[in-house]
């Protein structure tokens, strides 16, 4: 047997093992950090406390790591932050700066000729020569500030000149020469001082305003004005590309910016207010020379900003081009003018532009299309949610024509171009969505078009020709992506480009099957709308307007039933964007039928045609639901107006808004779990709902709808997949119009005629429930009580009696307790709640009075207390929730 020591010993020896193996530790870790220390290259110049050979030491109870050695502790530092630094450089330069700028206004005029000239030129040589001889020693932050005071002083210097040697001379011209030979002067010295940051940028901003202010002083036109300001913009772009130091190319093209645009701001005002063709040419020339200058910077910038430049240049070369024959038309079809030209910038795709310019310029021709749409927006608004104001006067008569049921406050003749803005802009869309594989071809080459200074394209990469390394796949090739060639602009289904291998590339760009989609959808759309609008520019008579609307909603619908078949890629989005179409034509037309009967008729039963043809033609799935209620609907609609023709009163008309209901209950049964039944049904059962609003003002017609709707709830019940719901709301309707019926007989006594009914209910549920145990109490007791129960209590709370709350009261109570000790949920809740509501109505009275004996401060005192003790006590009473609702859920 193996000997077992005593605890004791056993602990001992435990603990002198554990001892030998911290020692061993401390060892190894000493070695470690030693080894660390002498692999470690030595510091180029010792600092203050440095000893490496101490990093062997450890020091006591403080652990080691890897990256910093056991016991090092680093060397604190000797010299305040650089932070603290720069704040106190820059306090003494703004003292100094105003000191300098106080001694030049105050103090100047009581000095001579000669010591005005000794002062300037010592002070300013100074400040200029000191930041050179503190570059040297090292101290940059100084030399900084004293370039900063020397700038300053530099100004006061010309304004000292100017205001002593040429007092007389004209301000502004005085200031274009002094900012050109500021900016020169500083130009120089911050080449020459190649490390101060400050000259450059501050040679840059002294440089905008030499021409703009030579241009002023001399009095020249606006458009000199703008040339002046492109020159400088110009000046701005070069240095941008080519100027030395990040602060002044950043500052150049803020400047170049703002030169820019107001240059483009000149010469578009100029061009727009033209008296003619030939006042035009002048400004078109600054344009196009301006969109000269982008093109130019835009083919050696970055990405960012080539796109940029080409967007100028294009919305400049639209602006000249379109601008002359924009002022020899008249001012409503000028649009006409911009447009073309900018749909003549879609040619850059055969240019030799680099490609971010060429997308750039591309941009700014969608941005004019863009533009010329938006003019037309307001008429297409107009003419499609214009005949809402035909509701408060239905069948007010037939107006004379189209504009007459439109708003007619808008300006017509202001939208004379703008259906021919909308077609032009459907027919090349419909171009691009019919060709789009011979424009992808005409495309490729910008698609595929390197930028300057790329270093290769994909192909010139290493490893090019294989997916992989992300090189040029051919067409067809085995390599191509998803087993296909196609590039993805040619509507293919390829997700991965052939030119540019990676998953990242093909998410960056939009496929061509969705381009393509997007052009189809947009020309369905604009081509829709331009013959809205061209009705109401024309104001075609009314009866040609509502006919013209019809057919469009009918050419739609073709267009969203047919489009998915058609096997062109991308033309998912073409019968999307029908449908939606037909669905707004489809109200704007019944809303412009309302002014006439018989186009109300005529209008809604050719839509109500129209939907269920769609629906019959079109796939399954969302489309023929969509169709389906549309056709609903419109059926709907009918029935009300056949009511109002038969001068019936709304509530008298409410049974016969029950036949659409009535019809696609037996349309559902007919379809059973066809996807389309749902909605119908649905739209139908809404439609009830609208004949139940109608007969609310007179109860025994509501009794009788709602007994209606009850037997269409039952004959839906009948169905297997609509039972569950259809049951019991058909049991609430029968109950429900059963409780309206005696209050419009004046029954004061419904227990009379309810407990007849409950009695037997009660017996039924008893003996299902002891058939089934696990029946609910609700399905069992729950109609039989309410029967009885709801009605006695909407009568008791309006009997001056005690006899009726007494033994309702009394009833309810039975019913609750019977409920808590049968743990039976329908008899506890509905005794419970309609005992709580019988006694709130008995005490009523009493708490009114007591409320208007109190204080008026008392009630929000003990409102505040109680919120109080319930939050105090919140997680107490949440639970107490919780359990309460579990013990209820036990419940049958």
């Amino acid at each position: 047997m193996e000997h077992v020591p005593p605890p004791a010993k056993e602990l001992a020896r435990l603990d002198r093992e554990l001892a030998e193996l911290d020692a061993r530790r401390a060892q190894l870790l000493t070695r470690r950090a030693w080894l660390l220390a002498a692999l470690r290259p030595p510091a180029p110049t010792a600092a203050p406390g440095w000893n490496p050979p101490a990093w062997g030491v450890p020091a006591a109870g403080r652990p080691g790591t890897p990256a910093q050695p056991w016991g090092y502790v680093p060397p604190k530092r000797a010299s305040a932050p650089r932070s603290a630094q720069n704040v106190l450089l820059t306090l003494g330069g703004l003292l100094l700066t105003v000191a300098a700028v106080a001694f030049t206004l105050v103090s100047w005029g009581s000095m001579g000729i000669g010591g005005r000239s000794a002062v300037l030129a010592a002070v300013t040589v100074g400040a200029l020569a000191a930041p050179a001889v503190l570059l040297r020693r090292g101290l940059t932050a100084t030399a900084e500030a004293l370039a900063a005071l020397a700038l300053v002083l530099t100004l006061l210097d010309a304004y000292a000149v100017h205001a002593v040697a040429v007092p007389d001379t004209d301000g502004l011209g005085f200031t274009a020469v002094a900012a050109a030979v500021l900016a020169a002067l500083w130009t120089a010295y911050g080449l020459a001082l190649g490390k101060l940051h400050l000259p450059l940028p501050a040679a840059v901003v002294l440089a905008q305003w030499p021409l703009l202010f030579g241009a002023w002083a001399a009095g020249a036109p606006a458009l000199v004005v703008g040339w002046a300001l492109l020159a400088t913009a110009v000046l701005d772009g070069a240095i941008a590309l080519w100027g030395k130091g990040t602060g002044a190319r950043v500052t150049a093209c803020v400047g170049g910016s703002v030169m820019a645009f107001s240059a483009l701001m000149v010469g578009l005002t100029l061009s727009v207010t033209a008296s003619g063709p030939l006042g035009a040419l002048a400004p078109g020339a600054l344009l196009l020379t301006a969109a000269a200058a982008a093109l130019a910077g835009a083919w050696r910038a970055p990405r960012g900003f080539a796109r940029a430049g080409g967007v100028v240049a294009g919305l400049a070369t639209v602006a000249a081009v379109g601008g002359v024959p924009a002022a020899a038309v008249p001012e409503n079809w000028g649009v006409l003018a911009y447009l073309a030209a900018g749909l003549a910038l879609t040619a850059v795709v055969r240019t030799r532009l680099p490609r971010n310019a060429a997308i750039g310029v591309l941009v700014a021709s969608a941005a004019v299309v863009a533009g010329a749409l938006a003019g037309a927006l307001p008429g297409f608004t107009a003419v499609l949610l214009g005949p809402v104001t035909l509701l408060s006067d239905v069948w007010a008569g037939s107006p004379g024509g189209f504009r007459s049921a439109l708003d007619p406050t808008l300006p017509w003749t202001g939208l004379a171009a703008a259906p021919v803005v909308l077609a032009v802009s459907a027919g090349l869309l419909g171009a691009a969505y019919g060709w789009w594989p011979s424009l992808a071809r005409i495309a490729a080459p910008l698609i595929a078009r390197e930028e300057p200074g790329s270093g290769g394209g994909p192909a010139e990469a290493p490893g090019a020709g294989t997916p992989e390394a992300g090189g040029a796949v051919a067409p067809g090739a085995s390599g191509a992506p998803h087993g296909t060639g196609a590039p993805w602009y040619a509507g293919g289904r390829a997700g991965t480009p052939w030119y540019a291998g990676g998953a990242s590339a093909a998410r960056r760009r939009p496929s061509g099957a969705a381009l393509r989609g997007a052009a189809g959808a947009g020309a369905a759309v604009l081509g829709w709308g331009a013959l809205l609008l061209a009705g109401a520019v024309l104001d075609v008579p009314y009866a040609v307007a509502v006919a013209g609307e019809t057919v469009l909603v009918a050419g739609l619908l073709a267009l969203a039933v047919r489009g998915a078949g058609s096997g062109r890629e991308g033309s998912a989005a073409v019968p999307v964007t029908a449908l939606v179409a037909a669905l707004a034509g489809a109200l704007s037309a019944g809303l412009l039928s309302l002014a006439s009967e018989g186009a109300s008729y005529a209008v809604f039963g050719a839509l109500a045609a129209l939907f269920a043809g769609a629906a019959v033609r079109a796939g399954a799935g969302v489309p023929r639901a969509v169709f389906a209620v549309a056709a609903t609907v419109g059926c709907t609609v009918l029935t009300g107006f056949a009511g109002r023709s038969l001068g019936l009163a709304p509530h008298e008309a409410a049974p016969l808004m029950l036949l659409v209901p009535a019809l696609t209950v037996l349309f559902g049964a007919r379809l059973r779990r066809n996807p389309a039944a749902l909605p119908v049904e649905l739209t139908g059962a809404l439609g009830a709902l609208v004949a139940v609003a109608l007969a609310v003002p007179d109860a025994p017609f509501l009794a009788l709808v709602l007994a209606l709707c009850g037997v269409l709830a039952a004959g839906a019940a009948v169905r297997p997949e609509r039972r569950p719901v259809a049951a019991y709301l058909a049991a609430a309707l029968f109950v429900l119009a059963t409780w309206v019926r005696l209050a419009a007989s004046g029954v004061s006594f419904p227990e009379a005629y309810t407990l007849p009914v409950t009695v037997p209910a009660l017996v039924a549920g008893f003996l299902r429930r002891r058939k089934d145990p696990e029946a609910s109490s609700w399905t069992a007791y729950g109609p039989g009580l309410a029967a009885t129960l709801l009605p006695s209590l909407a009568v008791a709370w309006t009997d001056p009696d005690w006899q009726r709350p007494l033994l309702l009261g009394v009833s309810a109570l039975v019913i609750t307790l019977l409920g808590a000790r049968y743990r039976l949920q329908a008899l506890l809740l509905l005794g419970g709640a309609v005992l709580a509501l019988d006694g709130l109505h008995e005490l009523a009275p009493y708490v009114v009075q007591v409320a208007g004996a109190l204080p008026r401060w008392l009630p929000p005192a003990l409102a505040g207390l109680l919120l109080l003790v319930v939050g105090a006590t919140y997680e107490q009473r949440l639970r107490d929730a919780r359990r309460l609702k579990d013990a209820l859920g036990r419940m049958r």
